[in-house]
């Protein structure tokens, strides 16, 4: 046991993928500079990058489209999370089931093991992935572990993350925004010390 949380193997892989999602395809602030989320041409290759397992390539703009709202609505429920209301995302959340028609069931393709999808069988790509992101964060929600769901603490930036730290004290979205963020603390208390 290394001593961090241990998400199901599945439900850690759809938390991942709203993170990706997230973090690719909303606008903010990343690192401390300013994100413009891809549109246009730049869209089918974020979301390439950020769904991997999802064929981008043949999303139309519709499906693109929804993605992007996807995106913009897990992103709200993560906010809601660590801003401390957890009915906020708990509502955000289950529209987004509601509008994917996110439904579980179980698949085995030929020589392969059995998958549990959280998709229909006829559901375009973006489709799949919005109800399978909306899941992953359902699946946290209605556990013990909806307080692992993070907006990145550092100034500017607002990424999002998911605490699978021992102890829950996870407050960046990467090592990058956490050593940013001791370095201007560094830097503020010699300043003070100087002063």
């Amino acid at each position: 046991m290394t001593g961090q949380v241990q998400f199901d193997s599945h439900v850690m892989l759809r938390l991942d993928e709203a993170v990706a999602v997230v973090n690719a395809l909303t606008s903010g602030e990343a690192r401390g500079r300013p994100f413009e989320a891809p549109s246009g041409d730049g869209l089918p290759g974020a979301i390439a990058t950020a769904l991997p397992f999802v064929r981008a390539d043949g999303m139309d703009s519709d499906q693109a489209a929804c993605l992007v709202r996807t995106a913009e609505e897990l992103r709200r429920a993560f906010e809601a999370v660590s801003a401390g209301r957890p009915d906020d995302a708990v509502t955000t959340v289950n529209s987004l089931l509601l509008a994917t028609g996110a439904r579980p069931y179980l698949h085995r393709d030929p020589g392969e093991p059995v998958r549990l999808h959280f998709h229909g069988a006829d559901d375009s790509p973006a489709v799949s992935a919005a109800a399978s992101c909306a899941t992953g964060l359902a699946l946290a929600l209605g556990g013990d572990l909806s307080d692992r769901l993070g907006v990145c603490r550092a100034a500017r930036c607002d990424r999002v993350y998911v605490d699978t730290s021992r102890n829950a004290a996870r407050q960046f979205c990467s090592t990058a925004c956490q050593s940013r963020t001791k370095a201007a603390a560094f830097r503020a208390r010699r300043q003070e010390g100087d002063s």
